[in-house]
């Protein structure tokens, strides 16, 4: 838990950019996994965590904009919860630590939300993304479910934004030592990325590293030898010579703050030639954009750079042709990059994301493409100091994509299709870091992870 006075400055932060009512914030509840007792590991709601710190199942945070008070309603453990997990603090012992006094059990939070709206003051709350959230809000509210998404405070939704998008110097170290924590992660990944070794025991190893070092992996391990398909969570593939292994990986701290890194490796320890040649053009692209990541700057440019420097390089190979801006312009390049450059990180892995991304990574200077490919790029605004982003260009040679556009005749202009033919059987790359916007430009969080040809050979060869 961070200090004390980090709990009360957020909230009166916050206060200074509302203008009048009661600010609701539940917290998350247990879940079940396949019986009702048996849940999955608790994790708290991120904005409850960042203005309330309490990691606790069945609590909720209110405050009052025109009293001034903060209150935590939540219930005292009973006899038999004692029996079952020991002695726990008091609710009113608990949320001393994030300086709050006022506390009540979760009951009546009801009477006291109805009270505040029978004498006509707002109630304001953020998006819900959970059903047993949106079944409180309904029962304290009045609101039916399904017209829960109407009512919500954009008001508070874009002053979390606005407090949450700027790490403070704890958030950073909770941050770094994340990504110190993935670099344990992908180096052992890469050591293990030899013939004959099944995905899935390289997955549950380097989860079992996030859990020793850190807490859970901070989303499902994406680890596959068929790095062409984005998000690949299937690890029943055995490694064989001249396959690419690809690992998008992090880990969760205990504060809930996420690091996010990805990186591709050679099964066997060593690069081929044309692995070596398409890995080249994905880390230039990475070190293109990480050089123009500074306030200011729109993210939309960094991404584009990303995109101008990944068809210049597939040019140089005879892959693609023609003009290279032209291309990138007109969305020829998002056959091998379908996705964007970044997104935001913090207390979620892509941060804030239940806000929506229209709001997060955008506002009203820069909005999103309607672009195949560029349409997926998460953050696109101006960067400012505190932001956390990543960078995480890639190729990907997916058959399917392929043989679509190469059916509608589609960019034959900037694509050599039967170059590309060739490269059906590849697979996909990606190298992602997580980045830090200073005052002056930015920089790369934690221990630098192997990441140049030599760099990740060296390593496997240990």
């Amino acid at each position: 838990m961070f200090p004390t006075t980090s709990y009360i400055n957020r909230r009166n932060n916050l206060r200074k950019e509302m203008s009048s009512g009661l600010l609701l914030f539940p917290g998350n509840q247990e879940c079940s996994f396949n019986y009702l007792a048996n849940t999955y590991s608790f994790r708290q709601d991120s904005t409850f965590s960042y203005f309330f710190g309490l990691d606790h199942p069945d609590f909720a945070g209110v405050i009052d904009l025109e009293s001034g008070k903060d209150y935590i309603f939540g219930n005292d453990v009973d006899m038999d919860d004692i029996i079952w997990m020991g002695p726990q603090p008091t609710v009113e012992e608990q949320a001393k630590k994030v300086g709050v006094t006022n506390t009540a059990p979760l009951a009546n939070l009801e009477a006291f939300i109805k009270d505040a709206l029978q004498k006509g003051r707002k109630v304001h709350f953020l998006p819900p993304y959970r059903a047993e959230t949106m079944i409180q809000l309904e029962q304290w509210l009045g609101i039916h479910h399904s017209q829960l998404k109407k009512a919500v405070s954009m008001e508070l939704t874009h002053a979390v934004i606005k407090l949450r998008s700027v790490k403070d110097l704890l958030e950073i170290a909770e941050v770094e030592s994340m990504v110190d924590v993935a670099y344990k992660m992908h180096t052992t990944a890469m050591k293990m990325a030899y013939p004959g070794i099944k995905e899935q025991v390289i997955t549950g190893t380097i989860e079992g590293i996030s859990l020793s070092y850190g807490g859970p992996v901070s989303f499902p391990v994406i680890l596959s030898v068929n790095g062409q398909t984005l998000h690949n969570h299937n690890h029943d593939n055995i490694l064989k010579e001249g396959q690419m292994l690809l690992v998008d990986a992090g880990a969760e701290s205990a504060l809930h703050y996420a690091s996010d890194i990805t990186r591709t490796c050679p099964v066997g320890g060593k690069f081929n030639q044309r692995q070596k040649e398409i890995y080249e053009i994905v880390l230039a692209a990475n070190l293109n954009a990480f050089a123009a990541t500074k306030p200011g700057t729109p993210y939309r440019d960094c991404h584009t750079i990303a995109a101008e420097t990944i068809a210049q390089g597939l040019k140089d190979l005879g892959i693609m042709k023609g003009d290279v801006k032209e291309a990138v312009a007109n969305g020829a390049h998002a056959m091998f990059l379908p996705h964007g450059l970044g997104h935001m990180l913090g207390l979620d892995v892509h941060d804030m994301e239940s806000f929506g991304q229209i709001y997060v990574g955008y506002d009203d200077e820069f909005r999103p493409s309607e672009q195949f490919g560029t349409a997926f790029l998460r953050f696109g605004r101006k960067l400012e100091p505190g932001f956390m982003v990543t960078n995480e260009p890639g190729i990907y040679f997916i058959p399917e994509l392929i043989d679509q556009w190469k059916s509608e005749g589609k960019f034959t202009e900037f694509i050599n299709y039967d170059k590309v033919e060739t490269y059906k059987d590849f697979g996909g790359i990606r190298i992602e870091d997580d980045i830090l916007v200073t005052e002056t430009g930015s920089r790369v969080l934690g221990t630098p992870i192997p990441k140049t040809v030599a760099e990740v050979e060296a390593i496997m060869a240990k």
